[in-house]
């Protein structure tokens, strides 16, 4: 099994680019083979895993006019289980250019197509906006990860994402779902929280992730030493938040890890470690 997850919002400064970074280095974490590809001309999530920004390299912009294959494109990172599409500059003008290719919404998708059954899971950076760089990430995505913080303004352009949803699921993919509604940035403690929470849990149902990603200090370190999270700090809260993340994806789709099938046969052998804040997984 192989699932496509486009991390989406048209609301800048939600925590997309940290949500997939973090969420795929989680996944390739639990062993299990993971692709995070750049989608975004700001190339943030390349540099947030060490990748100091070069023209020169083939990136996603040279798939998407057809220039180079996925296979040439791909780049290693210090996790051994996750690889790396990187973005570029260029990537601005490819929605330009990609108004007069063929099948323009679905060069990414078949773009994937050659690599999609190595890794279980393929983690999409989207940019902030419902362009045509965006549409290719939906068209080629099975489910989307809409990460939004607690706030009403966060509320108001949720219905939008949702209606572009719809719209392109009939007219591209119609297999595409929405994964869920993440909240990051998250603080318990506060009213506006609660409410908005509670809000979310009326119109999403169990779409909405138990999972919450809080405030944390390391989260923010961590890109500027081209990192992920879970590499950098991983006793942070923001390391086991994103570990919690992958577990209960993975269990929503019914997949187990190797590491997950590990920490099992453990418990069944009853070789189990009393854990204590803060801790290692």
């Amino acid at each position: 099994m192989s699932k496509v997850l486009a991390v989406v919002n048209q609301k800048g400064g939600v925590g997309k680019t940290t949500t997939a970074i973090n969420l795929a280095a989680a996944l390739a974490l639990e062993g299990l083979p993971c692709l995070l590809v750049d989608c975004d001309p700001q190339a943030n999530s390349t540099g947030g895993l060490g990748f100091p920004r070069d023209e020169s390299r083939i990136s996603i912009y040279d798939l998407l006019i057809g220039s180079n294959t996925v296979q040439e494109a791909l780049q290693p990172t210090e996790i051994e289980t996750l690889k790396l599409i990187p973005s570029s500059k260029n990537l601005i003008g490819a929605t330009i250019e990609l108004i007069n290719l063929e099948r323009r919404e679905y060069r990414l998708r078949e773009a994937l197509a050659a690599v999609r059954e190595e890794y279980p899971f393929i983690v999409l950076d989207c940019p902030p906006a419902l362009d045509l760089l965006t549409l290719n990430a939906l068209v080629a995505a099975d489910g989307l990860l809409v990460p939004m913080q607690a706030e009403y303004f966060a509320l108001e352009g949720i219905s939008e994402l949702m209606n572009t949803l719809d719209r392109v699921s009939q007219a591209f993919n119609p297999a595409l779902a929405l994964e869920g509604v993440l909240l990051t940035m998250y603080d318990d403690r506060t009213n506006l929280s609660q409410q908005v929470t509670d809000n979310l849990k009326n119109f999403f149902g169990d779409k909405l992730l138990k999972t919450t990603i809080p405030r944390n200090v390391r989260l923010a370190e961590a890109p500027s030493h081209g990192k992920s999270v879970l590499v950098y700090d991983p006793r942070s809260r923001g390391a086991e938040s994103y570990h919690e993340l992958a577990v209960e994806l993975l269990e929503r789709n019914n997949m187990e890890s190797p590491r997950a099938k590990k920490r099992k046969a453990a418990a069944a052998q009853g070789d189990v470690k009393v854990r204590f804040w803060p801790y290692t997984k």
